[in-house]
């Protein structure tokens, strides 16, 4: 590595030499890397190289603490341009320069197509176009939240200035006042399509500035612009953007200004060309082609979960009796007294809360009274909330998002996708989840939650069956890393024994509520009552005696529990989620891999899009309510 950290009031005519070199041989690297893989973005790595370089360069940012909490983050959101982002990495010691040309784009590496955390000095793995700075507003927050004073810096494209997740983050950055959070955009005004303008015109600079920006011009490939523009950043008191003017395809002779090099390699004639044009031996590809044939070496650093908060969870509440609270309520209850004994405590993790203007509908209004600061109100912008939430919580913060089921998971899935992709540690809280939102119609029932996050690797889902339960789920949750989702109804409902007093929560864990043998009955959430309903019915006018198992967390089905409820022949499972993709259908197939065979089986579910109307009436309809119930097991048995 041949450059120093970029400090004092202005680079000297040295530091600036250097820089061009570094492009140079950073240009040569991507496009080695393109080559080699045959394929990838070589245009916007070429125009964003002076950029890359100059934030990594004045970032306090490093191999050795790039790991660590308190330190400035950077963003990638055009993650697209990865082969100069690794390209400017090497260039400052990140990653070895001939593993990345080799081993780009190739299977088992770090070096995938798109950024990555596995690679040093990239802090968020970036899917589609315009979550970058959603991130970066994310980090920015848990910065304040532990009092230290960095920046964020989020590089991005022209082409996804349009996006509305941008929009959402812009304007939660000027009214969260995130002075340390800066932006860079490649403007080179070619997307993939052709001219920026043509495919879908915006006027940047006035974007930006409607919503508070403090909005600074420059020239992209010059270091002296960016590095004094990057230096002033924040000065006036706001979050800034720096408007970078480029050329896509920059020194790569007769890839400038080409939109088919967006996302295309060069020839071989051409690769010799730029080579030598960039005072680079064109037989690089050549070396970096043999070390390819034997398979890369390095897999890239280790990705955890967040570490375990530091936090008291306090004591539990007690609810018994009928119709005592919602699990909504009991959530909200929980989580405000969480948040109380850790406000401003030395020593333990801040909690942030982030709102989408339902406070008095998901419970979060407790918290806010508790822990005002720590209380995120973002407005009705849940694409940007999703992954702010995600992102804070590697950056040393716990992070709460309470929202509708089908806002927060049906709204945000690719949102939540790359929670787990990052391994995040974001929980999710859920009100109005399947048929208990009834009033609301099809629109706002919430029936896929469970098959959604079934479709991930990293996320648990806890679907509590009474308020007891909720709240000793919500103290575990918030203590335990990962992504966790908690799915919670609007109705009052019975607070069980089972779940009071010294019960502990234990994910995975199925509860018997009844002993039976004449069949069991495994019901998610708070269709465990009904279950317990229709298990009365059938012993009083059937004289069966039928087991009912409370299950909330449909994702880890609880295997000992499954093989006691095979051997009394008859299993029925209900749900008030899709009967397709929900608790039922997981079951079978986790019994399936175990060599569980199943006795006499029927999964109750819903089966299609509800009506409007009570939640009684609708899982009526539904046929999931305790005469349908009944009805069912006769039939099976």
């Amino acid at each position: 590595m041949s450059l120093s950290k970029l400090t004092g009031e202005f680079l000297s005519d040295e530091q600036i030499s250097s820089l061009n070199a570094a492009a140079k041989r950073a240009r040569a690297a991507a496009l080695t890397m393109v080559s080699a893989a045959k394929s990838g973005h070589p245009g916007g790595a070429f125009s964003s190289m002076e950029m890359f370089l100059s934030v990594y360069g004045i970032a306090n940012l490093t191999p050795e603490n790039c790991s660590d909490l308190n330190r400035d983050y950077v963003v990638i959101s055009h993650g697209h341009t990865s082969a100069g982002v690794y390209a400017a990495l090497s260039e400052w010691g990140f990653v070895d320069r001939e593993e990345a040309m080799a081993h780009f784009r190739n299977c088992g590496s770090a070096f995938q197509g798109h950024v990555t955390r596995e690679v040093p000095g990239i802090d968020w793995g970036t899917g589609n176009l315009g979550q970058g700075l959603s991130a970066g507003a994310g980090f920015a927050l848990a910065q304040r939240a532990n009092n230290y004073n960095g920046r964020v810096y989020v590089l991005m494209g022209d082409g996804g200035q349009t996006k509305g997740q941008l929009a959402e983050a812009r304007r939660i950055a000027v009214k969260e006042n995130l002075t340390g959070l800066v932006a860079l955009v490649d403007w080179n005004d070619i997307q993939i399509s052709g001219n920026r303008n043509k495919v879908m015109p915006c006027d940047l600079k006035a974007l930006w500035a409607a919503d508070g920006w403090e909005v600074i011009e420059v020239d992209g490939h010059s270091f002296k612009d960016l590095y004094n523009a990057l230096k002033n950043a924040g000065s006036h008191g706001k979050p800034s953007v720096l408007l970078c003017h480029t050329v896509i395809g920059k020194d790569g002779l007769k890839m400038e200004g080409i939109p088919d090099y967006h996302g295309k390699p060069v020839t071989p004639e051409m690769y010799d060309e730029i080579m030598k044009h960039l005072g680079e031996d064109p037989a690089t590809l050549t070396k970096a082609l043999e070390r390819r044939k034997q398979g890369p070496s390095y897999k890239g650093r280790k990705i955890d979960y967040p570490a375990a908060p530091v936090i008291e969870t306090g004591t539990p509440f007690n609810y018994e009796g009928a119709k005592v609270s919602d699990n909504r309520g009991a959530f909200g209850k929980a989580l405000a007294d969480v948040g109380k004994l850790n406000y401003k405590k030395d020593g333990k993790t801040p909690i942030l809360v982030f709102d989408c203007d339902l406070k008095p509908s998901v419970m979060t209004g407790g918290f806010m009274n508790e822990a005002p600061d720590n209380f995120i109100q973002c407005g009705i912008q849940e694409h940007c909330v999703a992954t702010m939430s995600g992102t804070a919580s590697i950056a040393g913060v716990v992070s709460l998002w309470a929202d509708f089921g089908v806002f927060g998971i049906d709204e945000v899935f690719n949102q939540q996708r790359l929670n787990d992709i990052n391994h995040a540690g974001n929980k999710t809280v859920l009100t109005h989840v399947g048929l208990d939102v009834g009033e609301d119609g099809k629109t706002h029932q919430c029936i896929d939650y469970v098959g959604l996050l079934h479709n991930t690797f990293g996320w648990k889902l806890v679907v509590p069956v009474d308020p007891n339960q909720t709240d000793r789920a919500t103290r575990w949750m918030l203590a335990t890393p990962g992504d966790i989702c908690l799915a919670v109804g609007r109705s009052k409902i019975d607070g069980l024994k089972e779940f009071a007093g010294d019960y502990k929560f234990e994910y995975g864990k199925a509860v018997k509520l009844r002993e039976g043998k004449d069949g069991s009955i495994f019901a998610l959430g708070y269709t465990a009552q009904i279950a317990l309903k229709a298990a009365d019915t059938l012993a009083s006018e059937k004289n069966l005696n039928v087991a009912v198992w409370a299950v909330s967390c449909p994702l880890s089905p609880d295997m000992d529990a499954i093989k006691e409820a095979a051997k009394t022949g008859v299993i029925l499972t209900v749900e008030d989620h899709h009967v397709n993709t929900g608790m039922g259908a997981i079951m079978v197939i986790e019994a399936a891999r175990a060599g569980i065979a199943l006795p006499k089986f029927k999964n109750l579910g819903v089966n299609h899009y509800g009506a409007s109307g009570t939640s009684d009436q609708v899982r009526k309809e539904m046929g999931i309510d305790a005469d349908s119930i009944v009805k069912e097991f006769l039939q099976v048995k």
